[in-house]
């Protein structure tokens, strides 16, 4: 059985998101075309985009499979924050490829991230990120007026790494 620190487990592939939670919706075209989409699909399913991305993350399996345990962690030495969660859902689909993962654990915040590439009828390969979270310790809970802008910084961050990956340019790291 799951350990998720939230109830509103899947939420994130439906609208409206929980209200109680700090909303994220980042959305950015990344490539053209469905090269572009397959590459980022698979940088997204495999951990690849976080690991290019400067995060760590150790994983039950090579790709996202609901029940995959996840763990992200970033920073460095006594300053790296790890952040365990679980795959809660899915997409493997035609024109869009994607999974969410859930909060379990000790993770400092609780809620739902979704990460998610589409195809769209015009060519354009569309990378959005989709969250609700709100704080589960108490230095999340003291930084929360600074949560909302990390995350919105690393889910901009993700898509620059997803345009370049996606597009074959040079990752930087």
């Amino acid at each position: 059985m799951s350990d998720f620190t939230y109830t509103e487990v899947g939420a994130t592939g439906q609208t409206p998101l929980p209200a109680g939670y700090h909303h994220l919706r980042h959305r950015a075209a990344v490539g053209t075309g469905r090269a572009a989409f397959d590459a980022a699909g698979a940088a997204v399913t495999t951990w690849r985009l976080h690991r290019e991305s400067g995060a760590r993350v150790r994983a039950d399996a090579a790709r996202a499979e609901p029940g995959v345990a996840v763990e992200v962690s970033v920073g460095v030495g006594p300053l790296r924050v790890a952040a365990p969660c679980e795959v809660v859902w899915t997409a493997y689909e035609k024109d869009r490829t994607g999974f969410a993962y859930g909060t379990t654990g000790r993770h400092p915040e609780r809620g739902e991230e979704s990460f998610v590439v589409e195809l769209a009828d015009d060519g354009t390969v569309w990378f959005t990120v989709t969250a609700f979270s709100r704080p589960a310790v108490w230095y999340t809970r003291l930084a929360a007026p600074l949560v909302p802008a990390c995350q919105h910084w690393y889910a901009r961050h993700l898509g620059r790494t997803l345009r370049r990956i996606a597009t074959g340019a040079p990752v930087r790291r």
